[in-house]
């Protein structure tokens, strides 16, 4: 079964959500992204934000967290269901990312993804290139993240 059998094209499939605890901002923070924004509340008071708040690589890993996390459930719901899943291989990579809105102490940011368009690649016969749009909501329904993404099918 191909992603294009599966989803119609806009379809909107919420694939989960992460709280961005305090504990988890500064934890990425310090290992990946150690500005005074993301990793120290005092700081972080005297700088655009205000507030201490999660880096945008933060809310990416994120999405791809709770995308993994859907697409194994997908996966087996699809085997189970006597179906064969679609076998997506890795992203050749993604564009327009978006950090909208910055992501906030205690906020949930629910994610999802919207099949948008799938061709298949004239050099790899039996493979597919899918774009994916992607997205991340907060509590208040505002979008907070954005970006269009590639995936390679296969066979």
């Amino acid at each position: 079964m191909r992603m294009s059998e599966l989803y119609a094209v806009g379809e909107k499939t919420e694939i989960g959500a992460y709280v961005f605890t305090e504990e988890n901002i500064l934890r990425f923070a310090r290992k990946y992204d150690p500005q005074r924004f993301h990793v120290d509340k005092e700081a972080a008071r005297d700088t655009m934000f205000g507030a201490l708040c999660a880096s945008g690589w933060h809310t990416v890993a994120a999405w791809m967290r709770c995308f993994l996390d859907y697409w194994m459930a997908e996966t087996h719901r699809l085997s189970e269901q006597g179906m064969e899943p679609p076998k997506l291989g890795p992203s050749p990579g993604f564009q327009k990312l978006q950090w909208l809105k910055p992501v906030f102490v205690d906020e949930t940011i629910t994610y999802s993804v919207a099949f948008v368009s799938s061709r298949p690649l004239t050099s790899r016969p039996g493979w597919n290139l899918n774009a994916i749009l992607c997205e991340g909501v907060n509590q208040d329904g505002v979008t907070v993240i954005r970006f269009e993404s590639s995936v390679l099918e296969f066979e």
